[in-house]
């Protein structure tokens, strides 16, 4: 059912970057050298973390809308399953950030990730758009 997995994922996924960014606050404040941290908290990795840490929420959040929009609208908007599992693939825009950091991959998942949620977004724009008020259905 379009919409149920977007909650779904996009609650876990908030869950999991928040407590990613309780890792960088320890990180910051608490852990051995964190002066050097610090130091480097404006650029690299530490800038890279950060910018997972925000977009993972940012595009979890996305995911909590998109969700609960194709889930009250199920019946009125057209490809939902198409734009639920385009918002879901945005995830991969954090997810690919953090692969980047950790394991060298390469920045492709970070755009794919964010063409697939530009497009799910605009395209549930577009469905809003052409959605006629219950008044004028019948």
């Amino acid at each position: 059912m379009p919409g149920k997995r977007n909650l779904a994922i996009g609650f876990l996924t908030m869950g999991l970057f928040m407590a990613y960014g309780f890792l960088l606050i320890y990180l910051r404040d608490f852990a051995p050298g964190k002066e050097e941290w610090i130091a480097q908290y404006g650029n690299g990795k530490h800038f890279e973390s950060r910018l997972a840490h925000v977009h993972g929420n940012l595009f979890a959040f996305l995911n909590i809308v998109i969700g609960y929009v194709l889930y009250q609208f199920r019946n009125r908007i057209s490809r939902g399953n198409m734009i639920s599992w385009l918002a879901l693939g945005g995830l991969l825009m954090p997810l690919g950030i953090l692969a980047e950091i950790y394991l060298g991959a390469s920045p492709v998942f970070v755009l794919l990730g964010a063409v697939f949620m530009v497009i799910a977004v605009i395209w549930l724009g577009i469905s809003f758009v052409n959605i006629q008020p219950d008044d004028e259905r019948n």
